[in-house]
């Protein structure tokens, strides 16, 4: 009896102390899968964005939440999914992981490692979209992000925090001008992120590499969702990289980012929206593909002193098709951004590179992007080159009947696109590019053949260097040219000249 009354008592008492936590889990079961999206009944409560865990550590995106069913991206190889397994709701919104842990690595749509190096230390995850700053947050533009091309500093300057569009149809040097800044950048405070989006694998790989042997990985993160992987990833590439920059311009430091391309980006959404069975519009693609674009190149801000003073410059890079820039995704773009760097077959194949349409590229900053060193010295560099395209139409039916200022406007501006012709991978420093091109338009380089000023420019950079370096160390420095310092450039470039012999 008294046996009975102890087991009745340790019963009791487990009873008692059972205190198992229940959870609520939002569970729902496949009806549909196929083509990366899958179809799900129930999940009431499930969110936009919501990350969903389906069965052998597969996870998708939730992006319809239709009435009777939620409609999802798969982010990885659902090969062995099937029709009623069971999904599970996370409540957590995508994230990426972001820090500096992340600067030299190459990092896949969901921030993990594809460098082979090992796992990535990151303080923290931050969602990949989020709300763009708003005005009130927002500093103007006034500090300039240096790309060492010469022919963009001097006519199309950049700003930290600006958004500016490089555009152009395919092989005309689109890649080259976003590779250059982020060479350019060595040795900065700019922090850059190239996100690759839709391209081979062998393409990035080659990229990274081009990176590494230029010394610019040190402060660089690559983000590649490549041709192979699922739209899925493609069409969360750019917000993923986004974010990395939004971590170092929130905590006061400054950052560019590279979106190659925002074509690809669009053919990647508009593939899973169809699949997804959205309404098509125009070139099918759905309803909202504007607000794809704007909610990211929105992001991209220069914050006012108060929030830190950080910033996220952002180049994206768009491809036309035989040089139509106003098909749809393109004048989506040209309307969100603050101008374009619009890049021409023709002028390519002619050797002028990069190959710059001055009439169709602006920038929408201007010179308040400017060091007070190029403003001065580049002022009517744009000009010169308008008249000049202008004139030379006309020219090349002959310049027998042309007078005296007409020709000289054509011999100016054939110098100066010979200066501002540059080879790819070699980004040029501030203090040189002022002073070649205050030798070019104030007529110093007037008297040397045209077939003889790129010779020229590389000996003018070593006299300088061997001769005069304290004038490069002046501009460098002060950021400007001063009377003294003009006056001291011009007597060197007399005295390069005269050291000089050139063939007619």
């Amino acid at each position: 009896m008294a046996r009975a009354q102890d087991i009745a008592r340790v019963i009791r008492q487990q009873i008692e102390q059972f205190g198992a936590p229940l959870t609520e889990v939002n569970v729902g079961t496949v009806v549909e899968v196929g083509d990366g999206i899958a179809r799900i009944h129930g999940l009431a409560g499930a969110k936009y964005n919501e990350l969903l865990e389906f069965p052998g550590d597969v996870f998708g995106l939730a992006l319809n939440l239709e009435e009777d069913n939620v409609g999802a991206i798969l982010l990885s190889d659902y090969s062995n999914l099937r029709e009623g397994d069971e999904v599970k709701s996370t409540g957590r919104i995508i994230e990426v992981p972001v820090g500096k842990g992340l600067i030299g690595r190459v990092v896949n749509s969901l921030g993990h490692p594809i460098d082979g190096k090992g796992p990535i230390r990151y303080e923290r995850t931050t969602p990949a979209e989020r709300i763009a700053p708003n005005v009130v947050v927002r500093a103007s533009v006034d500090t300039p992000v240096q790309t060492g091309i010469k022919a963009i500093d001097s006519i199309i300057p950049i700003g930290r925090g600006q958004r500016e569009l490089i555009i152009g149809d395919r092989s005309t040097g689109k890649t080259t001008i976003a590779l250059d800044t982020i060479l350019n950048q060595k040795g900065g405070d700019l922090v850059c992120i190239y996100v690759a989006i839709g391209q081979k694998a062998s393409k990035v790989v080659q990229t990274v590499a081009t990176l590494q042997e230029h010394g610019a990985m040190d402060h660089t993160i690559v983000v590649a969702a490549s041709a192979s992987d699922p739209a899925a990833l493609q069409f969360l590439a750019p917000y993923a990289g986004c974010a990395m920059g939004e971590e170092i311009m929130d905590n006061g430091g400054d950052a560019l980012i590279i979106y190659d391309d925002l074509t690809k980006h669009a053919w990647a959404y508009r593939q899973i929206s169809l699949l997804l069975r959205r309404p098509a519009g125009r070139e099918a693609y759905p309803g909202d593909v504007f607000y794809l674009h704007s909610r990211l190149l929105e992001r991209s801000a220069k914050y006012n002193a108060e929030h830190g003073g950080g910033s996220l410059t952002a180049l994206p890079i768009i491809e036309t098709q035989a040089a139509d820039i106003s098909a749809y995704i393109p004048t989506n773009v040209i309307s969100i951004t603050d101008g374009q760097i619009y890049l021409e077959a023709d002028l390519f194949n002619a050797g002028i590179r990069p190959a710059m349409n001055i009439g169709l590229s602006v920038s929408r900053v201007g010179g308040k992007a400017q060091t007070k060193a190029m403003k001065k010295v580049a002022g009517s560099i744009r000009l010169d080159l308008s008249q000049y395209r202008e004139m030379s139409t006309f020219a090349q039916f002959g310049t027998a009947d042309l007078d005296k200022a007409t020709r000289a406007q054509l011999d100016r501006g054939q110098r100066i696109t010979e200066i501002l012709k540059q080879p790819q991978y070699s980004p040029m420093p501030l203090e040189k590019q002022v002073m070649i091109i205050f030798a070019v338009t104030n007529g110093y380089l007037d008297s040397i053949p045209v077939a003889q000023i790129k010779p020229a420019e590389s000996a003018f950079y070593r006299f300088m260097d061997a001769n005069h370096p304290e004038i490069g160390k002046a501009i460098a420095a002060e950021k400007d040219v001063k009377d003294e310092t003009a006056q001291a450039l011009g007597q060197a470039i007399d005295e390069f000249k005269q050291s000089m012999t050139f063939q007619a």
